[in-house]
């Protein structure tokens, strides 16, 4: 019994004794010192709002995620390189995710929540993934996507908590993952020949879902 309460004021001495800190280490010294790069091309008809939100874009990544930023005029690309003072380690891929959300066409306030939020994601797909459409049936696809001044983009966009970019005839969402299967199915819906008051009905229980949730 004496060996047994001996033992036990052991364990609390060990338990009472400081434990280590350790600080944490920089992205630059996980890689062993060696400096990470990412390359995003942007596309011709982003050249203009890349240069008008240039001031935007370029201050999350420096101040934020401490990345080293440059635009390469000769290869028309977003060039990103971590550096001594970069902290997360996942920094260079959750910038290089931000500046692909922004080619795609999604706005600058919209693409930031990628950086400050984790569980967020972008998905793109064709309208002839879902139907293969020729023609007017295909330009009425996209037509009933935006619906008229962009109507039923909204109504989708508000109801599921996403942001959806119609560009020709690829669709660009982004959001979690369980609000983007249910605006995925409510676009499919659409392009399938879905008439819209059908699909605001079921937004608007989606909507109503979601508020009771939360």
């Amino acid at each position: 019994q004496q060996q047994q309460l001996s033992n036990d004021s052991d364990d609390d001495d060990m338990i009472d004794a400081e434990q280590p800190v350790f600080r944490k280490i920089s992205a630059h010294e996980a890689k062993g010192g060696k400096t990470e790069y990412r390359r995003v091309r942007c596309p011709a008809h982003r050249y203009t709002p890349l240069r008008n939100d240039w001031e935007q874009i370029l201050t999350p990544l420096v101040e934020y995620l401490q990345l080293q930023v440059r635009f390469n005029t000769k290869t028309r690309s977003v060039e990103m390189k971590t550096s001594r003072h970069t902290n997360d380690a996942g920094a260079l891929q959750k910038g290089a995710d931000f500046v692909s959300a922004y080619m795609l066409g999604f706005d600058v306030q919209d693409a930031v929540a990628l950086l400050r939020l984790d569980d967020l994601y972008v998905e793109s797909f064709q309208v002839t993934d879902v139907k293969i459409l020729r023609g007017d049936h295909l330009s009425r696809a996209v037509g009933r996507i935006a619906g008229q001044d962009g109507k039923t983009r909204f109504a989708i966009e508000n109801a599921t908590r996403t942001r959806i970019v119609v560009a020709d005839t690829r669709v660009h969402m982004l959001g979690s993952y369980a609000n983007l299967r249910v605006a995925r199915n409510a676009i499919c819906d659409l392009i399938l020949g879905a008439p819209p008051g059908k699909v605001y009905n079921s937004m608007r229980n989606v909507a109503k879902r979601m508020n009771e949730r939360y």
